[in-house]
Order: C-alpha cells, then structure tokens, then sequence
C-alpha cells in the first residue's frame, strides 16, 4: 500500500538523496503568471505570519507529490523516481537555489544551509550526476544544472542541445524568484536580515506537501490521474505518454539514470520535438500533431474510427482490455514508432518519396482520413514500388469520386474497414485485396468510377469551385509532371503556381458569342439564351483551366482573347501552355477538345479500378 508522508520543503532535500525526473514526463512548464506568482503569494503570507511573532501548528499544505523509490547498490545515492509533483518539486528547487544566491550577498550562513538541500555530498557511484538532488528531464537539465552550479560540467549524452535564443522555463523561474526575494528582504534598499531569517524558517516548518510514496501493487497512472493538479493542461499525448511509461517503471538504474529513460530516449524523444507539438487543423478541430498521429495510429490498429476528443481514454481502454502487446511496452512504442516514420514521411512532402508525394495530394484534397490506411500499408509494405502502387489506388479512389461529385462523407469507415480486411490476407495478395476491396462497392457512397464516368466528369462537369482551388491545382500540377516525363523533360517548377481560366468567368464583355453583339443581352433570343447556357457550361470545366508560373492581373485574366491569349503564351515554362500556342480562336469546341485530350493523361494517372467482383464491399 502507498504511504503518506508531510514533508516540508526543506524537508524533502534533506540528507542525502535524489529525485529522478523521468524523461517521457513533460518538460518544465511552470509561468510566472499563475502558477510562481500564486505560489510566492503563498510563501510571502506565511513569511509575514511568522514575522508578526506566528507559531507553525501545522504547515500550510502546497499539494502533493507521488515517488517511488529505486533500488540502489554500492556506492549509488538513494534514488527516488518522480511519478507526480515534478512541476512543483523542481519549482522548489529552484526557490531554494534563488534564496542560497541573494542570501551569499547579505547572509553567507544561510546560504551555505540552503546549499546543502541543493547538492549532495560524500561517496557516490557517479558523482558528476548524483550530486545533484534533483536531476529533470533532458530539455531541462542543462539550465537547471548552471543555475545549481554554473560551473558544472555534465555529460553531453545527459543534456539536450542547447536551443539557439530560447529561455528555458527553469531559468525564468530563477530569475523571478530571484527577484522577488531581494525585494523582500531588501524592501527600499535595505537589507533586513529578520526578513530572510523568516523566509527561511516560513521553507522550513511552514510549507508542506504530501509526498505519497508508493509501494508494489500500486498502480502510479491511476494515482498520477487522480492527484495530478493540471497546472499546465496536459494533451492526450501527454497523458498517453505517461500511461505508457508507467507501466514500464520501476525498472531500476542503469548508471546513474533511470532504465525506462533508454525506452524513452530510442522511441518517444523524436515524439517530444517541435514538429509534434505544432498545431495541426481537421475540419473544425486544432490538435497538436502528436495528437493525430496517435488517433490514426490507434485507429490503424484498431482498424477501428477514433475519435481525437476520446483518444486517451480509448488508447488505454484498447490497451487494458485487448492486452494487444501482451504487456511488452517496448513492442508498444515500436509499433508508435513506425507510424510516427510513416506519417513525418507524409507531412514532409518530398517528391522523390512515395509518402511524400501522398502527402501532397491528401493535404491538397484534405483526406486525412485516408491516413490510418496508409499509416499500415506504410508500415507493413517496404518495397517503394509497390507502395507507391497502392497508394496509386487509394489516391485513383479519392481523385475519381472528387471530379465525379460523390460524397467524402464515408471515407474514414471505408478505409478502416479495408484496414481489418487487409490483415486477413497474406503478404503477397495485399495489393490486390486492396484494389479488390476499393472496387467492390457499388453504392454511390462507396464506388470507385470507372473510366466512363469518370472521363464524363472530367470533360463535362463543372469543376471550378474558389473551395476547390487546391485540389485542381495539385491535377494540374501531376498532368504537367507526367508530360515533362513523356518528353523525357526534366525541370522542376519551384514557384507557387496559380490556377487561371483560359475563357474568363467574366466572358460577357470581351468574348462575345460569334453571331451576336453586346445589346443581345438586354433582349436575349431563345438562341442566344441557348447559346449562353452551352458557354456557363463550359467555363469551369477542366478544358478551360490551366496553370501559370504568375497570375494575371484582374484586366488582363478579364481582358479580350487577343490580350489575354499572348499573356498566357508567354508563360511557357509550362508544357500547358506551350500547348496553346497554336489557338487562334477559343470557344467552347476547343474547351471540349482540350477536356478530352487532358482526359487522357489523367486515365494514365489515376488508373481505372480492376473489373468488379461479384461481392460488394
């Protein structure tokens, strides 16, 4: 059973000991305003209680902290691993460090007993960490070591590097309290040496916490779950990341670190960098992208939909009910691991990766929901090619019903289905379940068109939506790249391309129909209505559209044929465009014409489904 004790906060660094802060714990977080500015607040009032000639009958409670104590050998210092509390436990810390530096100017004595709760001293196995009472995760240590000792020296391999213009948290919080207790016992200039010897006494008997110390048996996500005060708000990755390291305490020490930091080192540090942390938008919601990531990734395990608003309680449910790894968390984090690879690949985008290319066109046509079904066919097939074919048919899926006009809204449930169906099949047949599996539907909510269809779409649908912008420019962008391919052409266009209209939207007052004049439009024909109707048709079709290196200004997109045409022509940099040099009319015949012939590259590029099987999916 778990074991209570009060501890004062001079109490908790007496004698000699350590506090290990585990590394997968979230990093110092603690701001002036609120969490030091209320805390000082509390330290002051009791301060100014015992300056006024209070006695202590019982400390004022700061909360609590739960440890668990590590088995130690030989010469190793008496160790202690931070389950919770680490944000107030290292607050002290550097309270304690802030007192002993204002008190060397005016109290030496006192400065010298505040050393001694800061630094142990005697026989240690490795002196140069076990020194230090408290030793905080990697990202910490270093500002929190040369605010302890600037002299000292650390291993590299026990600091992170140093990040260029950034203020770590824990000096901040030194230099705050710093300032605070020069002002207090120095008030208009003076010292007061009656005011530090309270402040010191107020640390001493005044100012307590629980520390909970926890024994075998005794579950620390629960205990963390349940006294956890939230000064920061954790996410659902960071709740994740502590249930999944807490089952992997009590391991013991390897050197003068904990065991479970080498798990956190090799698979949850590359989780903790700033690409993770940067908020990333789905539909209405924002989330940290540690956070989709592990959504999909539990969804892709599951071959379930997930919710990212009940990730955490879903991840643990999952984990405590279907025992998916049989209790082995360095299986746990490999498999995070691997999604983690896939999904960096996705967002960043290279060309020259197959993931990397898919996540252009999923950022382009917004199918995170595709996500989960790539994040296993990335984990499960290595072989580039073949990967590259698969996501050739998920993207021919996506692109097919998106220029035929069916809905998006069933996506997530189609691709985690193909996930649980892909797993019944052996490695070999994978390609073609998948295939099989995109093609089997036959509703309007789940098939993938055909060439007839699609080719239909294509040459005679309106397209040209200012939502869809992206999408047709990301089409446009591979029709290029595969006629470049075709004349063995290789030149890569870096600027931002720009999607234009050959025939403008605004036709009316420079392309006139042939046959009529301006003032047919006060007193329109039933012809001419006929006419206009066959042109609005046309005008944002995929025919009339094309890219330019630069866009137009307003009267030239606007402007006749013989302005407008020449200024397109110019852009040649684009096999698009060089392909209209021969025009010298445009109307609504060679709009068609164009649809078709771009029609048949993209039948190249976004590849007919296989014939369908009788079953329906």
């Amino acid at each position: 059973m778990m074991k209570p004790f009060t501890r004062t906060i001079i109490e908790l660094f007496d004698g000699k000991r350590r506090y290990l802060i585990p590394l997968y714990q979230r990093q110092y977080a603690w701001k002036v305003s609120p969490q030091l500015e209320l805390l000082w607040h509390d330290i002051a009032r009791e301060t100014a209680r015992l300056e006024k000639g209070g006695v202590t009958v019982a400390p004022h409670f700061m909360g609590a902290m739960v440890i668990a104590q590590v088995k130690t050998y030989g010469r190793q210092v008496p160790s202690y691993e931070v389950i919770d509390g680490q944000q107030r436990l290292t607050t002290f810390q550097l309270l304690m460090i802030a007192l002993r530096d204002v008190a060397r100017i005016h109290s030496p004595e006192y400065a010298a007993e505040a050393g001694k709760h800061l630094l142990n001293d005697g026989v240690m196995e490795h002196a140069q960490i076990e020194r230090f009472k408290l030793w905080p995760t990697l990202s910490d240590r270093r500002a929190f070591a040369a605010a302890v000792d600037p002299d000292a020296l650390l291993p590299e391999a026990d600091v992170a590097e140093v990040e260029e213009g950034v203020v770590r948290p824990a000096t901040a919080a030194h230099a705050y309290f710093v300032e605070q207790i020069k002002a207090y016992v120095a008030p208009d200039g003076i010292y007061d040496a009656f005011k530090l010897e309270k402040l010191f006494e107020a640390l001493k008997s005044g100012l307590a916490v629980v520390a909970i110390e926890l024994e075998g048996g005794d579950d620390p996500q629960t205990i963390f779950e349940t006294l956890n005060s939230r000064g920061v708000d954790l996410t659902a990755g960071d709740l994740m990341r502590n249930f999944i390291f807490q089952r992997a305490t009590g391991l013991g020490l390897e050197g003068a670190n904990l065991i479970v930091d080498s798990l956190y080192r090799r698979y949850w540090l590359p989780l903790d960098n700033w690409f993770w942390r940067e908020g990333d938008t789905r539909g209405r919601l924002t989330r940290p992208r540690l956070d989709w990531l592990l959504s999909d990734h539990l969804a892709m395990m599951k071959a379930e939909l997930v919710s990212v608003e009940t990730l955490f309680d879903g991840y643990r449910g999952w984990i405590v009910d279907k025992t998916p790894f049989d209790g082995d968390v360095e299986a746990e984090l490999k498999a995070i691991a691997a999604s983690a690879s896939v999904f960096r690949r996705l967002a960043g985008y290279d060309r020259d990766d197959v993931l990397g290319r898919f996540g252009r066109f999923s950022r382009a046509f917004d199918v995170s929901t595709a996500t989960p079904l790539v994040l296993y066919l990335g984990t499960t097939i290595a072989d580039p090619a073949e990967l590259g074919s698969a996501l050739a048919c998920i993207e021919s899926f996506i692109v097919r019903r998106d220029i035929c006009g069916l809905t998006t809204a069933g996506y997530n449930k189609i691709f985690t289905d193909l996930i649980a169906r892909l797993r019944e099949v052996e490695r070999p047949a994978l390609l073609a379940t998948l295939r099989d599996g995109l093609a089997a539907g036959t509703l309007d909510s789940v098939r993938w068109p055909d060439d007839g269809e699609f080719g239909d779409a294509w040459r005679s649908r309106t397209q040209y939506k200012p939502a869809r912008q992206g999408r047709l420019r990301h089409l446009f962008e591979r029709i290029e790249e595969r006629k470049r391919a075709n004349v063995d052409e290789i030149v890569e266009i870096r600027t931002d391309l720009t999607l234009e209209h050959i025939m403008p939207q605004k036709w009316r007052a420079h392309w006139p129909i042939p046959g009529f004049a301006l003032e047919d439009e006060a007193a329109p024909s039933a012809e001419y209505l006929s006419r206009q109707g066959a042109r609005e048709a046309r005008v944002h079709t995929m025919g009339n559209l094309t890219l330019l290196t630069h866009a137009l200004n307003s009267s030239v997109s606007n402007g006749a044929f013989s302005v407008k045409m020449p200024a397109i022509r110019a852009q040649s940099a684009l096999i698009l465009n060089r392909e209209l040099h021969d025009h010298t009319v445009w109307n609504e015949e060679m709009i068609t014409a164009r649809g078709a012939t771009l029609f048949k590259v993209a039948a190249q590029l976004w590849q007919a489904p296989p014939a369908p099987s009788v079953s329906s999916f």
